[in-house]
C-alpha cells in the first residue's frame, strides 16, 4: 500500500488516517489516557497510547474532543444507542455558557472559604477550594433537573465543601455557618448533637427559568460513603411517595480515595439497576483532589482512575479538568440529560487539588512539598478565570467580601443555634424522645379476623400450578387460621402484615433470601412451577388495601440496611424491616447500626422506625451462625432511642410488629429472631392469643403459683428451660420471659418479683458466654429490683468466639447449662 495514505500498524490494529469513523473510533475508546486533567500538571499525564499514534485533520478533530480537558469513558457500554448518544454530544462544539454567572458562583465559593480561613485560623472546615468549580456545576445540573420537572434533589456529600455547598447551593445563609464556629448555644447539644460538616440541611433552589425545586442534603458521618445507600433509600422514598422516578433526583457527591476504596460505594453501585432499589439513575461527582488526607493517588488506588470501580457497571465516566469552568458546566449538562434519558447512573470527575491540609490544621507540605509549592503559586479559580475572560472582577470581588463579613460579625450575635433542615409534613403525626404511656396502642385482632386474613393468605388462583410441599404449607396455615392448629411464627408474621395491610399500613421487607426466607419459614411468594409467575397472597387480602414489597436483596448488609434505614427515613406510615440471613451477619453493616440507627436522633433529631431481624440462637451450628451479638445492641442503647426485643412466641412476635407500626412513637427496633424456634410446639401460639391487646415486655408464668427459684431468661434457652421443668414434673421453678430489654421495663419485672415474693433465688440464665450477651446489661439492673435476694448467673464461659464448632461439644454444653439453672451444680 502507498506510503501516502499515512497508515500506522500497530499489532493487528491497522488505521488509516483518513477513515473518519475509525480514527474517531479509536479515540473514543482511548482518548481519555490522553486528556489534560490535573490542574497542577503533576499527575495524569497524557499516557502514551499507540492506537492514538495518528496524525492529520481527522485525528486532530478527534483529539479537540477526547484529548482536551475532558475524558470520556463509555465505549464499555454494550447498547449502542447508549455510546451513539454520548458521541453524538461530545462531538460538536459545546454551547456558549453564561459566564458572567459562572464567575459569579466561582468568586462566591472561593470568598466564602478565604474569609472563613482568615476569621476562623487552624479551625476545621473541610474546604473546597481546588474544586470550586463543584458550585456552577451543581447549579447547572439543579437548573437542568427544576426544567425536567424534578419536585426534589437529594444530595449526600462528605464533609469536603459541604459548608460551601450549604451556602452557595442550599441556601442557607453565610451566617448561619458562621454561628456553627461560634458554637453558638452550646447548652441546646449537651451529650447530643453533631459537628457542622456532618448535618443535613433543607432548602429551595430557583432555576433561571423560574421553577424551584425543592433540596436536601442528606446529615452524614464521618465514615465515608456510608450515606450512600442511606440517601438512596430517601431518594426510593420520596419517588414512591410523589409518584415517578423523574420526580426525585440522587446527587451523590464523594472524594476521590473514598470511591476507590470504600466498599459501601460499590455495594450501591451495584444496588443501581436491581429491583427493588433502583431509584432511575444517580449523579456521582468526585471531587477529585488528587490526594487521600497524606496520601498519593498512587497509594489510594490500583488503577489510572479512582473512578474504575465505576465501570463495573455499563454506565459512562467523564473526567473533566476543574480548572475549565466551560467545560465543567457542559458535562453537567450532558450528565443530566443522559440520566433523564436513559435512567442510569452517571458519573462526574471533577479533577482539582487541595488548596489547605486535610483539615486546616495540618500542614501539608510534610507529606506533598512538591504539590503545595505548585499550590503555594497558584491563584483561586475565580482569578484565572475572570483574568481567561478579559474582566476586571476587582469590584466584586470587595463588595461580596464585605457581604460575607457582615455575616460573620452577625452570626456572633446570635443567642440560639440557627435551625438548617425543615422536617416534611409526613412526619406531623409521629413522635420521638422518652417513651410515654399515651404513645401505647392496642395490637390485637378478632377471631374472626384472623380467619379471613388467614384465609387469604393460604389461597391462590385456580389455575395455579403450586408446589406440592407449598400446597402442603398452605393446608396447614389454613387450619391454623380455623384455630385447628396452633400458629407458627411463619404465619404469625403472615397475619401480622396481612392485618395491618387491611388497616392501610405499607410493608417493605427485604435481605438476602427473604422472599422464601433463610430458614424456609417465609414463602410470601408463591411460583408457579410450570412457568415461573408469581402470585403474592399478601397482595391479594382485600380491595383498597396497602401494598407488600418483599425483596431478595444483593449480598450486601451494610448497603441493603442503609437503604432500607434512609426508605424508612422519607416513609415513617410504612412498616420497613431488613432481615439477616444470620444474627451475626449485621456485623457488616455496622457502621449502618453505629452511626445512623442508634445515634441519628440524638446526633440530628431524625427519627426511624426501620425493623432489624436478626436471627438468633444456639443450635451447634458454628461460630457464625449463633448469635446475633445482644451485647452490641444494648451497649448501644440509652435515651430510648431504640427498642431490643426478642419475642419468645408467635403471638408475641405478631403483636411486636402491629406495636411497631401503630405506635406514634418511632424508632427503631431491633428482633432476634428464632430459628429452630421457628415451628417449635412450645413458641407456637393459639387464635385466642392474637386476640390479646398487646405485647408484653414481660411473659410471666402461668404454670407455677409458688415458686422457690426463679429463671429468668430471654428467647430460645427459656422454652429448653420449660421442657427439662416438664421432664423433671418441678413445681418448685417458674421461669419469666423478659421479652424487651430495652427500654428496659423494670415496672413489669418488679412485678413479677414480688409476685413471687418467696422465691428465695433469683437466676439470670443465657446461652451466650459470660463475656456476651445480655447479661452485664440484666444483671445489674435485676439486682436493684430483687428485694435484696440474691441474683446468680448460669452462663457459658467467657470466650473471644462466640459458640463452638463442634455439634456434639454444644450439646454437652447445653445440657450443662440447663443442668445448672435448675441448681444442678450445688
Amino acid at each position: 500500500m502507498a506510503s501516502t495514505t499515512q497508515e500506522y500498524q500497530r499489532g493487528s490494529f491497522l488505521i488509516d488516517p483518513q477513515d473518519r469513523e475509525r480514527v474517531f473510533d479509536a479515540f473514543r475508546r482511548w482518548g481519555y489516557l490522553q486528556a489534560h486533567l490535573d490542574p497542577l500538571e503533576q499527575y495524569l499525564a497524557p499516557q502514551p497510547v499507540a492506537e492514538l499514534d495518528i496524525q492529520g485533520d481527522v485525528a486532530d478533530e478527534a483529539r479537540r474532543y477526547y484529548c482536551s480537558t475532558v475524558a470520556a469513558e463509555f465505549m464499555h457500554i454494550p447498547e449502542i444507542a447508549k455510546r451513539e448518544w454520548i458521541q453524538q454530544r461530545l462531538e460538536t462544539e459545546a454551547q456558549a455558557a453564561d459566564q458572567q454567572h459562572i464567575l459569579e458562583l466561582l468568586t462566591r465559593a472561593d470568598l466564602f472559604e478565604q474569609v472563613i480561613q482568615s476569621r476562623y485560623l487552624g479551625t476545621k472546615r473541610f474546604s473546597l477550594e481546588g474544586v470550586t468549580a463543584l458550585i456552577p456545576f451543581l447549579d447547572q445540573l439543579l437548573n437542568d433537573a427544576a426544567e425536567r420537572g424534578s419536585e426534589q434533589v437529594v444530595i449526600a456529600m462528605s464533609h469536603r465543601g459541604r459548608l460551601n455547598v450549604m451556602v452557595n447551593t442550599i441556601g442557607k445563609s453565610a451566617a448561619d455557618m458562621f454561628a456553627k464556629f461560634e458554637d453558638v448555644d452550646p447548652r441546646s447539644t449537651l451529650g447530643g448533637g453533631d459537628v457542622k460538616y456532618h448535618q443535613g440541611a433543607t432548602g429551595t433552589f430557583a432555576g433561571r427559568n423560574g421553577q424551584t425545586i425543592n433540596l436536601h442534603l442528606v446529615s452524614n458521618p464521618s465514615h465515608l460513603e456510608a450515606v450512600d445507600p442511606v440517601a438512596n433509600g430517601r431518594v426510593l422514598a420520596k419517588q414512591t411517595r410523589l409518584g415517578g422516578q423523574d420526580k426525585v433526583l440522587p446527587v451523590m457527591i464523594h472524594g476521590d480515595a473514598a470511591f476507590a476504596g470504600q466498599g459501601v460505594l460499590a455495594e450501591t453501585l451495584n444496588l443501581a439497576s436491581v429491583t427493588g432499589y433502583s431509584v432511575g439513575g444517580s449523579i456521582h461527582i468526585i471531587a477529585n483532589n488528587l490526594i487521600g488526607f497524606t496520601t498519593e493517588p498512587y497509594e489510594t488506588n490500583s488503577s489510572r482512575f479512582s473512578t474504575d470501580i465505576a465501570k463495573r457497571l455499563p454506565i459512562p465516566v467523564f473526567h473533566v479538568n476543574a480548572e475549565d469552568p466551560d467545560a465543567v458546566l457542559r458535562i453537567a449538562k450532558v450528565a443530566i440529560e443522559y440520566r433523564y434519558t436513559f435512567h442510569n447512573d452517571v458519573v462526574i470527575d471533577l479533577i482539582g487539588y487541595r488548596r489547605h491540609g486535610h483539615s486546616e490544621v495540618d500542614d501539608p507540605t510534610i507529606t506533598q512539598p512538591v504539590r503545595y509549592a505548585r499550590i503555594k503559586e497558584h491563584p483561586p479559580l475565580h482569578e484565572i478565570y475572570a483574568k481567561r475572560l478579559g474582566v476586571d472582577n476587582s469590584k466584586r470581588v470587595q463588595e461580596i467580601t464585605t457581604e460575607i463579613g457582615e455575616d460573620q460579625k452577625r452570626a456572633t450575635r446570635m443567642k440560639q443555634r440557627p435551625v438548617l433542615r425543615q422536617l416534611p409534613a409526613y412526619w406531623n403525626n409521629y413522635q420521638g424522645g422518652r417513651f410515654k404511656p399515651e404513645y401505647e396502642v392496642e395490637t390485637g385482632i378478632s377471631a374472626d379476623e384472623v380467619a379471613r386474613i388467614s384465609d387469604k393468605l393460604a389461597s391462590y388462583p385456580k389455575d395455579f400450578h403450586i408446589h406440592p410441599k407449598i400446597k402442603k404449607l398452605l393446608e396447614q396455615r389454613a387450619e391454623m387460621g380455623r384455630g385447628r392448629r396452633p400458629f407458627d411464627y411463619g404465619m404469625a408474621e403472615a397475619l401480622a402484615f396481612g392485618s395491618l395491610l387491611v388497616q392501610g399500613t405499607p410493608v417493605r421487607l427485604s435481605g438476602q433470601d427473604s422472599r422464601r426466607g433463610t430458614f424456609n419459614q417465609r414463602h410470601s411468594v408463591l411460583l408457579d412451577i410450570e412457568n415461573e409467575d408469581e402470585f403474592i397472597p399478601l397482595n391479594s387480602i382485600a380491595s383498597g388495601q396497602a401494598s407488600y414489597d418483599v425483596y431478595n436483596s444483593i449480598l450486601s448488609e451494610a448497603g441493603v440496611l442503609g437503604f432500607e434505614y434512609g426508605y424508612s427515613r422519607d416513609y415513617p406510615e410504612t412498616l420497613v424491616l431488613w432481615e439477616a440471613q444470620f444474627g451475626d451477619f449485621a456485623n457488616g453493616a455496622q457502621i449502618i447500626i453505629d452511626q445512623f440507627i442508634s445515634s441519628g436522633e440524638d446526633k440530628w433529631g431524625l427519627l426511624s422506625g426501620v425493623v432489624l431481624l436478626l436471627p438468633h440462637g444456639y443450635e451447634g451450628q458454628g461460630p457464625e451462625h449463633s448469635s446475633a451479638r445482644i451485647e452490641r445492641y444494648l451497649q448501644l442503647a440509652a435515651r430510648d432511642n431504640m427498642q431490643i426485643c426478642q419475642p419468645s412466641t408467635a403471638a408475641q412476635y405478631f403483636h411486636l410488629l402491629r406495636r411497631q407500626a401503630l405506635r406514634p412513637w418511632r424508632k427503631p427496633l431491633v428482633v432476634f429472631t428464632p430459628k429452630s424456634m421457628l415451628r417449635h410446639p412450645d413458641a407456637n401460639s393459639s387464635v385466642q392469643d392474637f386476640s390479646r391487646p398487646r405485647f408484653l415486655n414481660v411473659l410471666p408464668d402461668a404454670q407455677v403459683s409458688d415458686p422457690k427459684r426463679l429463671l429468668i431468661c430471654t428467647g430460645k434457652i427459656g422454652h429448653e428451660l420449660r421442657v427439662e421443668r416438664e421432664k423433671r414434673k418441678d413445681d418448685s421453678t417458674a421461669i419469666i420471659f423478659i421479652e424487651q430489654l430495652y427500654p428496659w421495663p423494670e415496672a413489669e419485672l418488679a412485678a413479677e418479683l414480688q409476685r413471687y415474693a418467696n422465691a428465695h433465688e433469683i437466676v439470670w440464665v443465657q446461652e451466650e458466654p459470660a463475656n456476651m450477651g445480655a447479661l452485664w446489661f440484666v444483671v445489674p439492673r435485676l439486682k436493684r429490683i430483687a428485694g435484696g435476694r440474691e441474683v446468680l448467673t448460669v452462663k457459658r464461659s467467657a470466650a473471644a468466639s462466640p459458640a463452638t464448632g463442634s455439634a456434639k461439644a454444644h450439646d454437652m454444653e447445653q445440657k450443662t447449662l440447663i443442668e445448672l439453672a435448675f441448681g444442678g451444680g450445688k
